[in-house]
């Protein structure tokens, strides 16, 4: 049952670590490779049925494995750990050098289905932790993208161009949503697998941010770490 643990585990990592955007962006003659966001970069310049596939294919990679986990009577403690190794796999992906995206979209997919399927067994109140990370992520993507998406004078092409002008609400809804979520767990009872998973996820998210690219950060003269530390933290980039 060991290998088994550890073969769901690891075979969770490298979902996650599939450059599914990448390779997707050059069967259709893009390098992607050096875009700073793939899902922007793949939907402008490739097209929205590739670019909304890299979407749910980010989302699964958090999603399969806790469907497995279940399905195939794992235990919560490795189903768990498999739906954070997926979303481990998209942000460190052993196939780009351990370089890739921020966890996001993985994550969400790992945290719903996670609360689904605990909430459809001895925890019928799972869903909840899902509801209630789900209202600063939601209310940042709102603030982010209704204003533009009514803005007067656009055709429907500008609408729905996806990325629009840098934002703070939504990689702030997020940091908060991923925050809220090992908190609500631990309040509403849950599972302490859960709780520590969602932990685990919220740290390494937050260290993804506070560590990619910091390196040419750090190069530029008069830098004020402890500044650009912040907006790494709370809004996914080093300057506004």
């Amino acid at each position: 049952m060991l290998l088994a643990d550890i073969a769901l585990v690891v075979g969770a990592y490298l979902l996650g670590s599939l450059p599914y955007m990448i390779l997707l962006g050059r069967a259709r003659g893009v390098d992607l490779s050096k875009e700073e966001d793939l899902h922007i970069a793949l939907w402008r310049k490739v097209g929205r049925l590739e670019g909304l596939s890299g979407i749910v294919v980010d989302v699964l990679k958090g999603v399969i494995p806790i469907i497995v986990g279940f399905a195939s009577g794992f235990s919560l403690a490795v189903t768990v750990s498999a739906g954070a190794a997926g979303v481990l796999g998209q942000m460190w992906p052993v196939f780009c050098k351990f370089d890739g995206e921020k966890g996001n979209t993985a994550g969400a997919g790992m945290l719903l289905t996670l609360t689904v399927c605990l909430s459809m067994t001895n925890f019928p109140h799972a869903y909840w932790v899902f509801i209630i990370a789900a209202v600063p992520a939601l209310t940042g993507f709102s603030v982010r993208t209704i204003p533009r998406f009514i803005k007067p004078g656009q055709t429907l092409n500008e609408r729905l161009m996806f990325g629009g002008p840098v934002s703070n609400s939504l990689p702030l809804g997020m940091i908060v949503a991923f925050a809220i979520a090992p908190l609500a767990s631990w309040l509403l009872n849950q599972p302490v697998e859960m709780t520590l998973g969602l932990l685990a996820v919220f740290i390494a998210i937050a260290v993804r941010r506070l560590t990619a690219g910091l390196s040419e950060d750090l190069k530029e003269p008069k830098t004020n770490i402890r500044s650009i530390l912040i907006n790494r933290l709370l809004y996914d980039r080093s300057y506004f």
